[in-house]
């Protein structure tokens, strides 16, 4: 499919979002932010990678090669968030109320994770502002599969060598995701058609050259930075070092991917209302923290501002304007039915049921949602300085 510049479809695509409503004050309240708070998610996630990378290394020091493998899996599963998940929340710089600790983390996520956050604040901010309108939208292209094929699982409870990005923005494994740096550092984009995420880059590259040019420089940081912890492995011997910082975040993947794909998999597209293309799932508190509480996915995308530890609450203030949030295996089960009829009927998108005492989707795409303050259009200090509102 051809799409217009972007450049265009800001100057023509207007969504007028459906938010619910709140206690006058409220979300100004929600919205604060908390370095407290911050160093407890930030923190806390940071110290469960040096608490299993620790692990992992004394077992390889004493020789203790199962115990190894299986402290690496539990090392994997917490870095594998370090890949879109905390550079997420940090690149919309509302964890801390310090702004600097933000970067920090956002910096050190990112480099652990082989993260390009410059391409993904980018492409994130037309994310929020035209969630699954394709014109303005492709960091999630929809019809998205739930696949549990064999030969992806096994390589999402070991190592994730040759998984492909295809619909989704930075989805890769370890072979694609060194492709993509190694081209990013020379400018470059992959050409295979297959992955349409391609085109949404370069969509993004012609459209924002400053971060482009930022994203190039730091490809180079990443594989400068990765590539020195291979050159000490190799003069010191220690070949396990590799394994905990470089390759930890291909390790034991499941965990992230059967939280995240749920966010909007199977939903509706050119919809107004983020009730209708996001989905918000319970997991238990330990998911939920790795997971930096992005299962709190419409309310995340409905006040954007307002940061990751507060979305529970959010919640609570809004619920019954709200569907009801799915459990994590009600969420499986529901993307599994969707895509088994989606190969029968395409172009079939689950229409999420409403409880009766929320305000029905707006429908008519000619009557205006109530308007908007700036608080509540906030996505906090994501968009790149191309990309700002004035």
């Amino acid at each position: 499919m051809t799409y217009q510049p972007l450049s265009e479809v800001r100057k023509t695509l207007r969504v007028d979002w459906y938010r619910c409503p709140m206690k006058p004050g409220r979300l100004r309240e929600l919205s604060r932010r908390s370095d407290a708070q911050g160093w407890f998610q930030a923190g806390g996630h940071t110290a469960l990678f040096i608490l299993t990378g620790a692990l992992v290394f004394g077992f390889w020091w004493n020789e203790l090669w199962l115990a190894m493998l299986i402290a690496l899996f539990f090392h994997g599963t917490v870095a594998s968030f370090f890949t879109g998940t905390a550079p997420h929340e940090l690149g919309h710089g509302t964890v801390f109320k310090t702004k600097w600790l933000n970067k920090f983390f956002l910096y050190f996520f990112s480099l652990i994770g082989w993260w390009d956050h410059f391409d993904y604040a980018s492409s994130h901010t037309y994310h929020h502002r035209y969630t699954l309108h394709a014109e303005g939208d492709r960091e999630n292209l929809l019809p998205l599969e739930p696949s549990l094929a064999s030969t992806f699982m096994l390589q999402l409870f070991t190592i994730n060598l040759l998984t492909e990005r295809g619909r989704t923005f930075g989805k890769g494994g370890l072979i694609s995701t060194l492709v993509i740096t190694v081209l990013g550092a020379v400018g470059r984009v992959p050409s295979d058609e297959r992955a349409p995420i391609n085109e949404w880059l370069k969509a993004l590259h012609r459209d924002q050259p400053e971060q482009h040019r930022r994203s190039i420089v730091w490809c180079r940081i990443l594989l400068l930075f990765h590539g020195g912890v291979l050159l000490i492995a190799i003069v010191s011997g220690w070949w396990v070092l590799p394994l905990i910082f470089t390759v930890a975040v291909f390790i034991g993947n499941w965990l992230s991917y059967f939280v995240g794909l749920t966010q909007h998999c199977g939903l509706r597209e050119h919809s107004r209302d983020f009730r209708k293309n996001t989905r918000s799932t319970k997991i238990n508190p330990l998911f939920s923290f790795l997971y930096w509480r992005m299962n709190w996915h419409i309310e995340h995308h409905m006040y954007a501002g307002v940061p990751c530890y507060n979305l529970s609450k959010l919640y609570h203030e809004i619920k019954d304007d709200m569907p009801a949030p799915r459990t994590l295996l009600g969420a499986w089960q529901e993307m599994r039915m969707v895509w088994d009829r989606q190969r029968r009927e395409p172009g079939y998108e689950y229409d999420t049921p409403l409880p009766p005492t929320a305000n029905p989707e707006p429908i008519e795409e000619d009557r205006p949602a109530r308007a908007s303050t700036e608080l509540e259009r906030s996505i906090g200090e994501l968009a790149p300085a191309g990309l700002q509102e004035s």
